[in-house]
């Protein structure tokens, strides 16, 4: 297989999950999003990890203000995070994504991410797809929370809704 194959396919898959982490967000309802700690505090959690495993450098990371690394201290934001600020950290990551995902050669798919602790020891396609499998298990929250909140929750996304060039 090619890389620009591969790589289509990485975005296409990746970018869905994306989506749907931002079509939850989106459809969370303001009263559920203030009255759910839980709700705004899986969304927040999962882009900081979106982030995060998308810095090749991890130990260079740190995510965009107004947020911090309250994540890495196991303790919860100083404040409750609004959706338009959520919402504006996806749009981020999602771009980073995509250039990632796009800029992937045969060199730096060869090469490892490997976080401080070196716990993780990972070649970059694999830490791209334990990303992904990561925002999926956490959308698949998100939308378990707005079924028995709101009994609704958005489609299914088959692949991005824009392609990787």
């Amino acid at each position: 297989m090619n890389d620009e194959i591969l790589k289509g396919i990485l975005w296409r898959q990746f970018g869905a999950s994306i989506d749907m982490l931002q079509h939850a967000i989106e459809n969370c309802p303001e009263a559920h999003w203030e009255s759910n700690q839980q709700f705004w505090y899986s969304a927040y959690h999962t882009l900081f990890f979106l982030d995060y495993y998308l810095t090749l450098e991890p130990k260079d990371f740190a995510p965009p203000a107004p947020f911090d690394l309250s994540e890495f201290e196991d303790r919860m934001p100083p404040r409750t995070y609004s959706k338009p600020e959520l919402l504006t950290y996806l749009l981020f990551c999602r771009k980073k994504c995509k250039q990632l995902i796009g800029g992937l050669s045969d060199k730096s798919m060869q090469e490892y991410w490997t976080n401080e602790s070196q716990t993780m020891h990972y070649p970059i396609v694999e830490i791209l797809l334990y990303n992904m499998r990561h925002v999926q298990h956490h959308t698949g929250q998100l939308n378990l929370m707005l079924r028995q909140g709101i009994n609704g929750a958005p489609d299914w996304v088959y692949e991005a809704e824009d392609p990787l060039q």
